[in-house]
């Protein structure tokens, strides 16, 4: 496929993705869509040059990619060079921030939406940051990596199974990272779990429960721009998890998912789709585009995962009834569990008393198994903010993986197999819930790929 028409056909792909044809992202379970000859060398812990200065570029700096513009000006060795965005307002409003912080102004682009690959033309980039709409994750960070640089997106990596092997095939042959920055597996309590996970406290690992639970109806009143203007027309278009990766992430990181176990199948179903028509009636003009959409993706969707060792993995996504935020963050071994939100312990030996009571006394549990990098670099994390400090201790730790030539603790086989969970989960939806397989992106190169270790810095 030649390069124009290779981009021609994934802008296809993205405009039908974003057009909800059903048939698009429930596919069969053709070999094609569950495997793929390699076409260059596997990424798995991909060390590249050391980089004296990290340079930067962004393309979208609207809600989520302003504030990663505000984080990454505060890292050592990270160097802000230039910014796309197509509304002017964000864009310009990004520029003041680091003028007004002395920095230099970066190159700024904003003409038209392909202003992007203007910017992806110039030599002095090294790392392309990706917060846009999940259309065009999968289109840019293609692009990006063709262009000779590193890419960096924000979750989903993309939403077909066919954009996720085309990811995994273009890193594998420019050999560049492409991670999707799941920031969760950043974050204190995950990383305390890792630590506890690597060393035992649980026992063998048996099942573990995830979910994104955020009541996010309100979104559905940013009509011209931000997150909601573009997100909420895929709960008509998507029958399935819209977004898996926040609580599958840290999960995936605790079983060692690609690094000695993988994801084999899945089974999801749906509840009734009625908050999303509902909020819609009470809050808009009965003529209004929101009350005149066919809501399709249901309230609660539960997807089951069973991995080939053999554990099973419960994922949940709800972003419409009223009830508390949650990510679930459940590992159960042999040994005992943990549970979040709220965050409590059970363990049979090694705990302070029953294991049919919870111990929720987590300062205890903090003062043993606190991440040695969250006990490092914590105060300046939360100084920084971000989610607690998860984001910007996500963008540290890149910054400092590239300066010091270490692998990235997430890969864009990582980035494939939490995201492709959206589709897989559609397609399981339509079909009575029949069970799916999961592609293996690494090529059968998870079964000798090292567990991600516990590191100080």
């Amino acid at each position: 496929m030649t390069q124009i028409n290779r981009r021609h056909f994934l802008k296809a792909a993205g405009v039908a993705a974003a057009a909800g044809v059903v048939a698009g992202c429930a596919q069969s379970n053709s070999n094609s869509a569950l495997s793929s000859s390699p076409k260059g060398k596997s990424v798995i812990g991909l060390v590249v040059p050391k980089m004296d200065v990290v340079r930067v570029a962004f393309i979208g700096v609207g809600q989520r990619g302003y504030g990663h513009v505000k984080r990454m000006s505060h890292i050592e060795g990270a160097e802000i060079v230039a910014i796309c965005d197509t509304h002017n307002e964000v864009l310009e409003r990004s520029a003041k921030f680091l003028t007004d912080k002395g920095l230099q102004k970066p190159a700024l682009y904003g003409t038209g939406e392909l202003a992007y690959k203007e910017m992806l033309e110039r030599e002095d980039i090294d790392i392309v940051i990706i917060s846009t709409p999940w259309k065009w994750h999968a289109p840019m960070a293609i692009d990006t990596m063709e262009s000779g640089k590193h890419a960096f997106v924000e979750v989903p990596l993309a939403l077909t199974v066919e954009e996720m092997w085309q990811i995994v095939d273009t890193a594998e042959c420019t050999q560049k990272n492409c991670m999707m920055m799941e920031n969760v597996n950043y974050g204190r309590d995950e990383l305390m779990v890792l630590n506890m996970v690597r060393q035992g406290l649980f026992g063998e690992l048996l099942h573990g429960e995830a979910a994104y639970i955020h009541e996010l109806r309100w979104q559905m009143k940013e009509l011209e721009h931000k997150t909601g203007s573009w997100r909420t027309e895929w709960h008509t278009r998507r029958d399935g998890n819209l977004y898996p990766t926040h609580g599958l992430g840290p999960v995936s990181q605790y079983m060692n998912i690609n690094r000695g176990d993988r994801f084999d199948y899945l089974t999801s179903m749906s509840s009734p789709a009625l908050g999303r028509a509902a909020y819609a009636q009470r809050e808009f003009p009965k003529t209004h585009q929101r009350n005149q959409w066919n809501y399709i993706c249901g309230d609660m969707n539960t997807t089951m995962i069973k991995t080939v060792n053999g554990r099973s993995i419960v994922v949940q996504h709800d972003t419409t009834t009223p009830r508390p935020y949650s990510r679930h963050n459940l590992i159960q071994g042999t040994n005992g569990v943990f549970a979040g939100f709220p965050n409590r312990i059970a363990l049979e030996q090694g705990g302070r008393g029953s294991f049919h009571d919870w111990d929720e006394n987590m300062d205890y549990w903090y003062g043993k198994y606190d991440h040695p990098l969250w006990v490092k670099m914590g105060e300046e994390a939360e100084r920084n903010g971000g989610h607690g400090g998860m984001d910007f201790l996500m963008f540290w730790r890149m910054i400092y993986c590239l300066r010091n030539g270490e692998p990235l603790d997430q890969d864009v086989y990582d980035g494939a197999a939490w995201s492709v969970i959206s589709p897989l989960s559609a397609q399981s939806v339509a079909n009575r819930s029949e069970s799916v397989s999961i592609p293996d992106f690494t090529r059968g190169h998870w079964q000798t790929a090292k567990p991600l270790g516990i590191v100080g810095a």
